[in-house]
């Protein structure tokens, strides 16, 4: 699929593509795509001054955001791996051509799918406000609406860090992620944005799979935008995620490619880290969390009475606006998040989950409880790990020269693999 992205004013007759999207901007024709208006609006609110570069690479995320919103598994050969040749306007489109392997690496690992990126001149660069902004804080931090997020923004502030938090906003996460930035600390300031993808005629693929990038990209754009950033100093890009979601080893065969979510895996940080290395963009993207299971993360918090007040409001489901409890969508409490989120949960005080899950009770034996695909997928798993041993289970997860720290994450893996076989006893689920 051939899709260029380009500002308002680019000529997108010149070229063929199966769809133009328009960055930026609204779309002037119904026959185009659109992404990022509100996005750059909030930065010029805020009066942030992000680097050109850091512009770029956003501009690169959003691209790649409406491959994913328009290209459809099902309609590939193999109804699973899709092709995409992007176009995308940019600042500077000499390096970041030179740097393109890279890119493309990242988004094969993120994705599962065929990327090969074209950069061309007419990039974002807004004109800086007459009065700029220049934040104090030491770092930027991610705070999706999550447990461990959460923690981190917890831990970080104990720590005495300061970090600007930085947020998708996305139902129903966007207004727990304006209380959780306002409750943690004395408050901390919070940058929330929607990418806002519109792509005509075409009905959402179900999978979003290069979500991660976009997530990153704020981050990036904040980060620059910071005075310690101007300053000369790195920053911290906090990403905090537990250990075992960050790998999200594949429970069984058929649990494949983009059925298991890479957004924090090692080899995704460690090929963007290369990215903003070559860019000279002093940003480091930081998981503090990479060895620690959920429940670890829980029971090792260094404000506990905080995040005990907090933890019940945030949200782990996979498949959160699915179910409905009394007109409130609900966390359904089988899929793989929920599951690693009950264990955790379990592992750090046996009476402190009082979430309410749709599909409660996992002992019962039909296809919508025990029965359901994630559940069965786990039992698997955790008989194949103790059969095989977790390193030879764990395979291809972590077997990239860009992992460093095998043995560790390993063994990690494994009390993660504890944890949940611990709740899954602890339900009777067979």
């Amino acid at each position: 699929m051939k899709i260029t992205c380009a500002l308002s004013d680019f000529d997108f007759d010149s070229r063929e593509s199966d769809l133009d999207v328009i960055l930026y901007a609204r779309a002037n024709k119904g026959c185009q795509g659109s992404i990022g208006s509100a996005l750059k609006n909030e930065v010029q609110r805020k009066k942030l001054v992000p680097e050109s570069r850091a512009w770029d690479f956003l501009s690169i995320a959003l691209a790649v955001i409406s491959a994913d919103s328009a290209g459809h598994r099902n309609l590939s050969p193999d109804g699973w791996t899709r092709s995409f040749e992007l176009t995308i306007s940019v600042n500077d489109p000499e390096f970041w051509q030179d740097n393109v392997s890279i890119l493309q690496d990242l988004l094969a690992f993120l994705t599962t799918d065929r990327w090969s990126l074209n950069f061309i001149d007419g990039g974002l660069l807004p004109t800086p406000p007459k009065s700029p902004v220049f934040p104090n804080e030491d770092s930027a931090a991610l705070l999706s609406g999550g447990v461990d997020s959460l923690i981190g923004v917890i831990d970080l502030v104990a720590d005495g860090k300061k970090p600007y938090t930085v947020s998708q906003k996305v139902a129903p996460d966007t207004d727990i992620q304006s209380y959780f930035a306002k409750e943690v600390g004395a408050g901390l300031n919070s940058f929330q944005a929607n990418h806002n993808v519109r792509i005509p005629n075409k009905e959402r693929p179900q999978s979003q799979r290069a979500r991660s990038i976009i997530f990153m990209a704020y981050g990036v754009l904040v980060a620059t935008s910071l005075k310690s950033y101007k300053e000369g100093n790195n920053v911290p890009l906090y990403v905090c995620e537990n250990g075992f979601i960050s790998i999200n080893p594949s429970l069984t065969t058929n649990r494949v490619g983009s059925l298991s979510t890479r957004t924090t895996h090692p080899v995704v940080i460690g090929l963007l880290q290369q990215v903003l290395n070559n860019a000279n963009l002093n940003v480091t993207i930081v998981n503090p969390y990479r060895h620690k299971t959920k429940g670890e993360m829980l029971k090792e918090c260094k404000n506990q009475e905080l995040m005990s007040s907090l933890i019940g409001k945030a949200t782990s489901c996979g498949r959160i606006l699915v179910n409905k409890v009394e007109g409130k969508y609900v966390h359904c409490g089988r899929c793989v998040p929920c599951m690693v989120r009950r264990s955790s949960f379990l592992a750090w005080k046996d009476d402190s989950d009082f979430t309410t899950y749709f599909y409660d009770d996992l002992s019962i034996q039909d296809a919508k409880h025990a029965g359901f695909d994630d559940v069965r997928s786990m039992l698997l798993a955790i008989a194949d790990a103790k059969e095989q041993g977790i390193q030879r289970w764990l395979g291809a997860s972590i077997s990239s020269s860009l992992v460093e720290d095998k043995d560790k994450l390993a063994e990690m893996i494994k009390r993660g693999l504890g944890e949940i076989e611990g709740f899954l006893n602890y339900q009777g689920a067979e």
